[in-house]
């Protein structure tokens, strides 16, 4: 007996690229017999179902060798490819026909790797959807990092893959393990492989620092083999199915602890998968420990250092959000350093901003000192404005603000007096009126007011009739008047008028 694949090939051969039967038996090394009985119809169809199987028979050729170019074309899509090409029998034998006849899957036997106790430990990230932070979806991730001979874990649960997070993980896991491992094995990462040519591999600055850092050999795997990393694959599968699924997130401080303990608690108390003695996971990790490399005496650098700038207002922009910083350093450069919990803002050395991290979108962080440094030059410079216009329209007006700066007087609301004072009399009559109360000592705005209406009286006549300061509501009201009709008086006054006729 042959297989079906050797007899589908058999019939491609005959039916579709027009072989002879001698010509195939010769290359394929079977008797001439054999080929005969392959290509012969009857062999094919059962005789209960002679009128169905016809009609798929003129389409079988097609349906090999477009299994042999797509071998995971599923079988509704070759219907709609075989309707098109006229076939009008049904989706069931299409089925059992293309079960017989799609090549089989890659049999590829994989060696069995086991390391040595601190030899090796494989990293990977894991995706876990997206979840609500501050009022924003963001994408959850797990770094997860397991030792290859003890399957001991370390994960880290972030909301980006960046390059400090995937730094700080490393730190983090090597300090849980109490060392670290000899060479550390990676995917293809853009973390980690910005270049690969076959063997040679140029690697991210980055990674060569931490490697450099704490002693240890970044080994990417080979292209297209994830089983390299096995452990680290069942790894993330493993915190997905027995920790992650049907669990209630209300905060990544929280799920991290919660991690935390399912690893103590869960995962290292299970029963090592290849120990002989069935040691427990958290027994062989102590005996790793003592084969991983001391860990150095302080961790790297590790934060996020960027150069930022404002624009015309006081906020530069991090990860979709504004971080305020004091209003005199608009549109200077500065240096963003940010941390898990923090961005810090430097001019130079000098720390000018410290805000806590915000992880939403669209949000601005503000600190309440740089806002008010900011309002209260804005209003110094306004009233820096209205004793410029006074002071240039007035030659007595320097005198003037010096005698009120020594009474200790409040600038703003008697500059904002003169300057309608200004706008009602005149400059002229308004530098009288400001010369006239030095001479009499009355060193106020409402002083000069008073001399300006007396002055401006006994020139005119008549008194000047300035507009009333109204509030903003005052001047929103739309007030009516009704006029009413004032007939009732006049009889009023008729009546007393013919009672004073009639008493005198």
């Amino acid at each position: 007996m042959i297989d079906k694949q050797l007899e589908a090939k058999i019939r491609r051969l005959f039916f579709a690229e027009h072989w002879k039967v001698g010509t195939i038996a010769s290359e394929l090394g079977l008797h001439h017999d054999v080929v005969q009985r392959v290509i012969a119809t009857d062999a094919f169809v059962s005789r209960g179902t002679h009128s169905r199987a016809a009609k798929l028979d003129p389409f079988k050729p097609f349906i090999v060798e477009t299994l042999e170019r797509h071998p995971r074309l599923r079988a509704t899509r070759l219907m709609a490819m075989l309707e098109g090409r006229g076939y009008d029998g049904g989706l069931a034998q299409l089925r059992r026909y293309v079960a017989d006849v799609r090549p089989s899957g890659s049999r590829e036997g994989y060696l069995r790797t086991d390391a040595m106790a601190g030899e090796q430990a494989q990293v990977d990230w894991g995706h876990f959807g997206l979840v609500e932070v501050e009022g924003t979806q963001r994408r959850l991730s797990c770094f997860v990092m397991v030792l290859a001979f003890s399957r001991a874990m370390f994960a880290r649960f972030t909301l980006d893959q960046s390059m400090e997070s995937f730094l700080r993980a490393h730190a983090e896991a090597f300090e849980y393990f109490g060392g670290v491992p000899r060479v550390v094995l990676y995917d293809n990462l853009k973390s980690v492989v910005l270049e690969r040519a076959g063997e040679h591999v140029r690697f991210h600055d980055r990674i060569l620092e931490l490697a450099g850092h704490y002693h240890f050999e970044p080994r990417p795997c080979a292209p297209y083999r994830p089983n390299e990393k096995g452990k680290v694959e069942r790894a993330i599968q493993y915190v997905r199915g027995s920790f992650f699924e049907a669990r209630r997130i209300s905060d990544l401080s929280v799920l991290q602890g919660e991690i935390g303990e399912w690893i103590e608690s869960v995962a290292h108390a299970r029963t090592h998968p290849t120990d002989p003695e069935r040691k427990k996971v958290a027994a062989m990790l102590e005996l790793e420990r003592a084969r991983l490399l001391p860990l150095p005496a302080h961790r790297p650098p590790l934060h996020l250092v960027r150069p930022v700038r404002s624009g015309k207002q006081p906020y530069v922009t991090f990860d979709g959000n504004q971080y305020s910083i004091p209003h005199a350093l608009v549109r200077r450069p500065l240096t963003l350093v940010a941390t898990e919990h923090e961005v810090r803002l430097l001019d130079g050395t000098a720390e000018v901003a410290c805000h806590t991290r915000c992880y939403g979108r669209r949000h601005v962080v503000e600190h309440p000192k740089h806002l008010e440094g900011l309002a209260a030059e804005k209003r110094g410079a306004r009233l820096e404005r209205g004793r410029d216009r006074v002071r240039a329209a007035c030659p007595s007006a320097g005198a003037f603000y010096e005698a009120l700066i020594e009474r200790s007087s409040a600038l703003g609301p008697e500059t904002a007096r003169l300057t309608r004072l200004l706008d009602d009399y005149g400059a002229e009559l308004v530098d009288k009126a400001i010369a006239r109360a030095l001479e009499r000592g009355t060193i106020s705005a409402k002083s000069v007011e008073h001399i300006a209406d007396q002055l401006h009286r006994s020139a005119t006549r008549r008194p000047v009739i300035s507009s009333p300061a109204l509030s903003a509501r005052a001047k929103s009201l739309d007030v009516a008047v009704i006029p009413h009709a004032l007939g009732d008086y006049d009889a009023v006054i008729r009546t007393e008028e013919e009672s004073d006729v009639l008493d005198s």
